[in-house]
């Protein structure tokens, strides 16, 4: 969804999707279609017509639909595994559609609903809410409860996140948070042996590598990611951004006023450019022009092709509880897969084949959301396994219908304004928690909450 190779996003590029995603009430004309199951009937067991789920189909020969995002460095990982499945599977045939992820959340309501869309597919653990609400996914709690997936296998926020109306509606692949990037022979240079933990460190290490003559060491963005930056921060200072129920925008707190005076500080205090622009600091660090970023796990397959020296770390604790944004892609079944008991009962297979080989899918960066398979050893050695370490304390945001769009319309304006300098954090954030409180609203009753 960037424009470098690598640029997989946790979540979809604000600033295209603003632009084109379905409105409200577009959604609820999309969700009052008929068609398919009710969410009822698919938690239930499925299409009348369908078998009971047994880990195999033996059925006739059925083609899948499957939509996913992954565009990026993460798309060859997962054409292996779809190509391994289809070999595994004679009367199963999986034909993939890659979508950039901004465009993936507009087309794939209209898509299903006309029947055209996936049978199957992966979206992120934050958008499984919105597609539930408009009647675009249906429940997977029995394929959950068939493959003896629990909470026991799951960090309690990534398996409960992925729960709407009682009704689960998500199985999850994977974890992928905001790490700390850094480069190893600018830390060198500095006589920086250890990456920075906490806000003295890391600040200790800002003046170092200064001192080592890399003027710039941490470029703080406007946009991308800075509001997952913001998030983080917010977090770890004990905040919430919003209420569960999601009636509220809950930003504007002390907690996160700190947030963002800190982000605006990275500037004033000449650490970073006052400008950067979406994926200059990407792009600075991959060119070594910079000392440290902050961005996606999703980037480090990317950054090892380019030959780029750097490590990875944990985001430093700047507040005072240990806490990161992160997200985690999870498998759905579509509406339109319920209108066919053989695809549905194919598309319950395959999602049970891809969660087994979860492990494989660390081969793109990501970690495995399973802590049977992170058990298993799949991550030694791997550059994301000191980020895996810490999956208790990464965060997500709460399963409310339409927050993608809050977040898009309200939230990361705010961010880029206060970083940009173009208003104080304070005020920033007080008038976007306002707007957001209203679109929560709107969303609430459009959604029928």
């Amino acid at each position: 969804m960037r424009t470098a190779p690598s640029r997989h996003a946790g979540i979809p590029r604000p600033r295209r999707l603003t632009a084109g995603a379905l409105t409200v009430t577009a959604a609820l004309a999309l969700a009052a279609c008929g068609g398919g199951m009710t969410p009822e009937e698919a938690a239930e067991g499925g299409a009348e017509d369908a078998a009971e789920f047994t880990g195999e189909y033996t059925g006739p020969e059925v083609e899948l639909a499957y939509w996913n995002g992954f565009t990026g460095g993460d798309g060859p990982f997962m054409q292996e595994l779809v190509d391994q499945f289809n070999e595994e599977h004679e009367n199963i045939t999986v034909v993939p559609n890659t979508i950039q992820w901004s465009d993936f959340y507009q087309r794939v309501p209209a898509a299903v609903q006309a029947g055209e869309g996936p049978d199957v597919g992966v979206m992120h653990l934050d958008q499984l809410a919105t597609n539930a609400a408009r009647n675009v996914i249906v429940p997977v709690d029995e394929l959950a409860e068939n493959l003896e997936l629990s909470a026991d296998d799951f960090t309690a926020e990534v398996w409960d996140a992925g729960v709407y109306e009682g009704k689960r509606y998500g199985i999850p692949l994977d974890v992928h948070s905001l790490a700390m990037y850094y480069n190893t022979e600018h830390f060198a240079a500095a006589g920086i042996t250890e990456p920075p933990t906490d806000a003295e460190s890391f600040m200790a290490a800002l003046d170092a590598l200064k001192a080592a003559g890399y003027e710039t060491p941490f470029w703080m963005p406007s946009l991308w990611p800075s509001h997952l930056m913001f998030l983080s921060l917010l977090w770890q200072n004990g905040g919430e951004p919003y209420s569960e129920d999601g009636a509220e925008a809950l930003f504007d707190s002390a907690e996160g006023v700190e947030a963002l005076e800190w982000q605006r500080s990275i500037i004033d205090g000449g650490y970073s450019p006052s400008d950067v622009a979406i994926d200059s600091q990407y792009v600075a660090f991959k060119n070594g022009e910079t000392s440290i970023t902050w961005d996606g796990i999703w980037q480090i397959n990317d950054l090892t092709d380019s030959g780029t020296p750097f490590a990875l770390a944990p985001v430093p604790t700047i507040g005072d509880e240990t806490a990161v944004w992160a997200n985690s892609h999870n498998f759905f079944i579509t509406k339109q897969a319920t209108e066919d008991g053989d695809k549905y009962q194919a598309a319950q297979v395959f999602i049970a084949w891809m969660s087994e080989h979860s492990g494989d899918w660390a081969g793109s960066g990501m970690i495995p959301a399973r802590q049977s398979v992170r058990d298993s050893g799949v991550l030694d050695g791997a550059a994301q396994q000191p980020i895996a370490e810490q999956i208790d304390q990464m965060r997500f945001l709460p399963p409310v219908p339409g927050l993608g769009s809050v977040q898009a319309e309200a939230l990361e304006p705010a961010v880029a304004d206060a970083t940009l300098g173009a208003q104080e954090p304070a005020a920033a954030l007080t008038g976007a928690a306002e707007q957001a409180t209203e679109l929560m609203a709107r969303n609430l009753e459009s959604f029928g909450g």
